[in-house]
């Protein structure tokens, strides 16, 4: 990126993070290195307009965050969004055990985060340290996890209140790449319910589906 800028703080600025016209023919080393790194993020800029791309150990994302441009672009299409989970699906059995968590703390709300060791491809749960917990407020301390381990969902409850993300949440998920999960209405006999965003880029995104095996919750 040297040659855009003779700064290195921005030329860093733009190496970690860059920005590639699409040909028009499609193809480019760049962008298709971009597709293929294990982890980073950069932007593609198409005649269709501009997309995410994003990659984690856990990640896949491709999405569109602006509407075609109107000026004419001589480029080639950015290509379909997609969201892939590299990880796999979370089993469903460690949901169950999230349920059963934020049962036993009612009436107070509580939390619990899924997390992924990209070596073993072992899924397990972390039940964070909490430093408040009411019926109406929670408030908790995300894993410091060993090198090689990811969180892949933060999870918390709203005891027997609705599922919403809050400001305060909105602020939390602001800067990272996570499924976001809220559950309410923890013991109604028809079941939980639960709100549901794939947050990154520093955007809440729908979950297109669940993330868990056998399970309809976050579809």
């Amino acid at each position: 990126m040297s040659h855009l800028t003779d700064d290195p703080t921005a030329a860093a600025i733009l190496g970690a993070v860059p920005c590639f016209p699409v040909p028009p023919i499609g193809n480019s080393p760049a962008i298709d290195a971009l597709r293929a790194a294990k982890a980073g993020h950069g932007f593609i800029i198409g005649r269709d307009g501009v997309m995410l791309i994003l990659r984690r150990p856990w990640l896949e994302l491709d999405v569109p965050v602006s509407s075609p441009i109107a000026a004419h672009l001589p480029y080639g299409s950015i290509g379909l969004e997609r969201a892939n989970l590299r990880c796999g699906l979370i089993p469903g059995g460690l949901l169950l055990q999230v349920l059963e968590h934020f049962e036993e703390a009612l009436p107070n709300e509580a939390a619990a985060f899924v997390i992924w060791d990209e070596a073993t491809g072992a899924f397990a749960l972390d039940f964070p340290t909490i430093d408040e917990a009411t019926p109406s407020r929670l408030v908790y301390r995300t894993p410091t996890l060993p090198a090689g381990w990811h969180i892949i969902c933060d999870i918390h409850s709203h005891g027997r209140s609705r599922a919403f993300f809050s400001p305060t949440d909105d602020a939390d998920d602001a800067h990272a790449t996570k499924i976001s999960l809220v559950f309410g209405r923890i013991d109604d006999p028809g079941g939980p319910v639960v709100a549901s965003r794939l947050c990154a880029g520093g955007m809440f995104l729908p979950m297109p589906r669940s993330p868990f095996t056998g399970e309809k919750y976050a579809e």
